[in-house]
């Protein structure tokens, strides 16, 4: 089948996708964006999260069709041409960024809490980011990253 998506603000085309593919196949694999993570392929990890329609989804739980005619939204899509989203900045300031490979899934739902709730607290933020599991950074390094983006974003309304 074709799936015709827009992907990060363009039109996007895959032909031959299987029934059942996973849209986190579909964007690595045929569309060239492999910023989403393929980890667990359970939806339990987190490093495949995407936006589907503004809400933040495991790439790999969503089949390619699904995304027929939808908007997504991946971690590459955040940045502003070659300038990184202030929570990507934020991510790699606060040495948040270990093997990368759960990086783009919290990126994605830290981006998301700040768009929902400007001034977080630390029970909001875990909770935000309880679907995303990381291995390397034991999460203080995290969490200093969402604070920075967070104090930032405020300041940036309030200047």
């Amino acid at each position: 089948m074709r799936v015709t998506c827009t992907v990060n603000g363009e039109r996007q085309q895959a032909d031959d996708v299987r029934e059942g593919e996973s849209l986190l196949y579909v964007l690595r694999e045929r569309m060239g964006l492999p910023g989403s993570k393929n980890a667990c392929e359970q939806g339990e990890c987190g490093s495949c999260t995407v936006y589907l329609d503004g809400a933040p989804v495991c790439a790999c739980l969503v089949a390619a069709g699904q995304a027929q005619g939808r908007d997504v939204v991946t971690v590459e899509g955040l940045t502003e041409g070659e300038d990184l989203d202030p929570v990507q900045e934020a991510f790699v300031e606060a040495g948040a960024v270990q093997c990368g490979f759960c990086t783009p899934g919290l990126v994605v739902a830290t981006h998301d809490l700040l768009r929902r709730r400007r001034r977080p607290d630390d029970t909001e933020v875990r909770e935000a980011l309880a679907g995303n599991l990381c291995r390397c950074t034991g999460y203080e390094k995290i969490l200093d990253a969402v604070r920075l983006a967070a104090d930032r974003a405020a300041d940036r309304v309030a200047g």
